[in-house]
Formats: structure tokens, sequence, C-alpha cells
């Protein structure tokens, strides 16, 4: 189940995008079991409509996105809701991809969301039979 996720421009840009924080984000375990693998993402403060799963080319990509309400108005405030001093809360977009092989289809994968994790189950595709002979004749 390799995945490529250890480049350091990525990292920096994910700094630079998310702030400190921006480490912490999509940590996936993922566990093998007999016939499949198991996939539990967080993604904490998010709603599950706010998350995606696509599978193309044998890349599974889990995207996330979320936003804050831009529509508010300083001005437009009653004076009881007061304004913001500081805003910490997440708003952005994310993603991370997984090669899982071209023998999977999307029918093939289940996915749930509860309380901010996401949890992936796909098959294991079945090994590769190698044929009896392995010699290779020179001539």
């Amino acid at each position: 189940f390799p995945f490529f996720y250890n480049d350091k421009d990525l990292k920096k840009a994910e700094k630079k995008l998310y702030g400190r924080k921006g480490d912490r984000m999509m940590k996936t375990d993922i566990r093998e079991k007999d016939g499949s693998y198991e996939l539990d993402v967080d993604l904490p403060g998010f709603k599950k409509d706010e998350v995606q799963l696509n599978l193309e080319n044998g890349y599974l990509t889990i995207s996330a996105e979320k936003s804050l309400n831009r529509d508010e108005k300083e001005e437009g405030k009653e004076k009881d809701e007061g304004r913001y001093l500081r805003r910490e809360r997440y708003a952005g977009r994310c993603s991370r991809s997984f090669y899982v092989g071209d023998a999977l289809q999307p029918s093939d994968i289940s996915a749930s969301f509860e309380d901010g994790i996401l949890r992936i189950s796909m098959p294991k595709a079945a090994p590769k039979q190698l044929p009896a002979k392995t010699t290779v004749e020179i001539k």
C-alpha cells in the first residue's frame, strides 16, 4: 500500500496553507485484514458532505473542503453578536491519495463517516499466480 507523502516541498506548502497544525491533517491508520484493507482517516471539524472519495487511474483520493461563512459583514451585525478579534477555525481544502491498483472499481470500496473519522474498506487484490515454469529460454 505505497503512498507518496514525504516530499519536502509539499510539506512546506502545507505549512504555509494550513499553518503549523497542517502536519496533523488527515492522519491515517491502515490495517491489513485477511481479505481487505481498512483505513481510518481523521477529519476533525468536517461534515460528511464536505468529504469526497475518488478512484481514478488506480489512485484513491480523499478530499475535504471547509469554508467559513464569508457573507458576514461587520457593519450589518447586531451589537449583541460582537465582532471577531481572532479566527482560528480551519477553512481550506486538503487531499491525500493512495495507490490501490488498477483492479479496484468504485463499487468495491465501502466508506462511512462518523464523529470526524472516515472509515474506508476495500478488498485485497487476488495475488497473481506465477506460471509453473519460471525459467526463460535463451535462443
